[in-house]
């Protein structure tokens, strides 16, 4: 495989990548509840927010590095599903009027606007539902790994993660805050979902314990990378959600400005690449694959 500075990426890769994505974009139709009566205003708000054009990295994410492990079956894709569930639901909540009230995403409006803000509400809650189904209901897994597999998504949707990181984000955003309590933030917002995107992974592989650190050094360093990535767009005028968010908030860039934060984002991802080399050897997929997400738009700045 073939990489450089996020250009030279492997034909043969990104085949894989658009049969992963289409795969998951099946099932997800799949296990998502039929849309049936147009009365039926949940399940359609469920569709739209989870089906609506999106990159899919996290599911993306928790395939290649479970292949990488040696995976193999259907397993990881009903897992990536659920994870893409799960960020469905906290997108719609998060773009709540007392959230962060926005109007946009993925291009499109955001679903209490488009269905009313009871219906947002109650959407995220049967996405959550539903995607906790979806992992307990996994075959051709031992119970104790499946019992494993819904603790590792409760702890990352929970108080420990998800819940906590967009309560701190709301009631600390607006007030001065140093670099760790910024990097604590992020890493509950992003970094720990993308933690139980590598404990699934590893669960699923069955691979040496002294993996899991490694794993979970990694999703910590691609969340704070993630996050930075995020702050840096957010006055992109070609970005497809609402943009000036971050307005009056103490993220890294104002408190840094953008060069240094492109530095800092620079810094996450080698840091990141390291820890996969050191799982995967000398070319890992998933690192092509951070690069086509990162390099032309954050770290090219």
């Amino acid at each position: 495989m073939t990489v450089n500075s996020g250009s030279g990426i492997d034909n043969g890769f990104v085949e894989h990548l658009a049969a992963l994505r289409a795969a998951i974009d099946c099932r997800l139709q799949q296990l998502l509840p039929d849309a049936g009566n147009e009365s039926n205003l949940i399940t359609h708000a469920m569709r739209e927010s989870t089906l609506a054009p999106g990159k899919r990295m996290r599911p993306i994410l928790l395939l290649l590095a479970a292949e990488g492990l040696g995976h193999k079956g259907n397993q990881a894709l009903d897992l990536g599903c659920a994870v893409e569930m799960v960020h469905a639901a906290s997108l719609v909540l998060d773009d709540m009027p007392c959230m962060d009230d926005a109007r946009l995403r993925r291009g499109r409006p955001t679903v209490h606007l488009q269905f009313g803000q009871d219906v947002a509400i109650l959407t995220a809650v049967a996405l959550l539902s539903r995607a906790f189904g979806v992992v307990a209901a996994i075959e051709g897994l031992a119970p104790d790994i499946r019992t494993q597999l819904v603790g590792v998504m409760a702890n990352a949707v929970g108080t420990q993660g998800l819940v906590l990181g967009q309560f701190q984000d709301l009631r600390d955003g607006q007030k001065s805050r140093d670099a760790e309590q910024i990097a604590l933030t992020n890493s509950l917002k992003t970094g720990v979902l993308f933690g139980a995107i590598m404990d699934m992974a590893w669960l699923v592989g069955s691979a040496d314990q002294q993996i899991r650190p490694l794993l979970q050094s990694f999703a910590m360093e691609l969340g704070q990378a993630f996050q930075l990535y995020d702050d840096l767009q957010d006055k992109c005028v070609d970005n497809n959600k609402d943009q000036d968010k971050d307005k009056g908030k103490s993220t890294f860039v104002s408190l840094y400005g953008e060069q240094r934060v492109t530095e800092r984002l620079r810094a996450h991802l080698a840091n990141a690449e390291q820890h996969l080399y050191q799982v995967y050897g000398g070319s890992p997929m998933i690192g092509s694959y951070m690069k086509m997400i990162f390099w032309n738009a954050a770290v090219s700045r």
